[in-house]
């Protein structure tokens, strides 16, 4: 087990594993275990369980403790695992008392259920996760959780606030937070892996990789790790490299495709994803209602998709 604080083992691809449920609808955790612990030995940094691509919103507590313990026992220490937490603040707080208890290394902060609160109410609301949890908490902005400048320098002065999660995809926004947290935090607003984190958290986070990194913010997200992590490793090491032409020849090729395949049905960021995963082999299920499947025709889009991604990796280091 390490001993380090969460925000400086957070360096590397974030895994956001899919829940895997048997052909009756039921939690599979041999199944779960299983991605989990594909991910893992890939190269994952860490793994973010029971999140949007996990279904948090479709599991139940007990469902959710047991996915959670399931990911902490196949990661052993090697890398953290964070847990999602949501709903309203007694129901997060709730979530985040299972994710401690089954042995978490931290939260994933996703927006309150159903409300538009005012900024002060959003401070409120996570201000009270984190006073009620010994977990350290990454806050995620996204629909009905966005936050101006000031409230995100009120958050980061939370000690066991780390980060912040962005799903927006406003850079004019996430460069006025910056420098806000910057300017009026500065013992948070230091480089990544030593102050408050940033990250990009949008559904496909690589098309937006090289745009987030020219503000500063390298961390993201990566929802191909889960059923290519050949292609997604190989990106992240162009981009960590300033490898131009590998990073564009996969983004023209690849990625831009992909995310205009996903904007094809809603909730295809979770279900095109999940597909992805079976066709790599392993049989994770179907995603549970509301969201439906993807149609058969856009799944072999996206079978034919991972293998121009492939060949492209290739195409690179020949």
């Amino acid at each position: 087990m390490s001993s380090a604080p969460l925000a400086a083992r957070l360096d590397g691809l974030l895994f956001f594993p899919v829940t895997a449920f048997g052909p009756d609808g039921s939690l599979d955790l041999d199944a779960f275990r299983a991605h989990v612990r594909q991910g893992i030995d890939a190269g994952a940094a860490a793994v973010f369980a029971c999140c949007g691509t996990g279904e948090f919103h479709a599991l139940t507590p007990e469902e959710f403790g047991l996915c959670v313990q399931a990911a902490v026992t196949e990661a052993a220490g090697r890398v953290p695992v964070v847990a999602g937490a949501g709903y309203g603040t007694a129901l997060a707080l709730r979530y985040a008392r299972i994710a401690e208890d089954a042995g978490a290394d931290g939260l994933l902060a996703m927006p309150p259920y159903l409300v538009l609160a005012d900024q002060a109410g959003l401070l409120r609301h996570y201000a009270a996760l984190a006073a009620g949890t010994g977990l350290d908490v990454i806050v995620y902005q996204r629909d009905n959780a966005v936050f101006t400048p000031d409230t995100v320098v009120e958050l980061a002065r939370i000690p066991n606030i780390i980060g912040l999660k962005d799903g927006v995809g406003d850079l004019d926004l996430m460069q006025r937070i910056l420098s806000a947290v910057r300017c009026a935090a500065p013992d948070r607003g230091q480089s990544q892996g030593q102050g408050f984190l940033f990250f990009n958290g949008l559904p496909t986070a690589e098309l937006t990789g090289p745009a987030y990194r020219g503000i500063g913010v390298t961390l993201y997200s990566s929802a191909v790790f889960c059923f290519a992590p050949d292609i997604a490793l190989a990106f992240h090491a162009a981009l960590e490299a300033g490898d131009t032409g590998t990073v564009n020849r996969l983004l023209d090729g690849f990625y831009r495709p992909l995310v205009e395949l996903r904007q094809q049905g809603r909730g295809y960021a979770v279900s095109l994803v999940k597909a992805g995963v079976r066709l790599r082999g392993l049989e994770v299920g179907e995603v549970r209602p509301p969201l439906s499947e993807p149609l058969p025709a856009h799944v072999k889009e996206l079978a034919e998709l991972i293998e121009r991604g492939r060949a492209l990796v290739s195409d690179g280091h020949s």
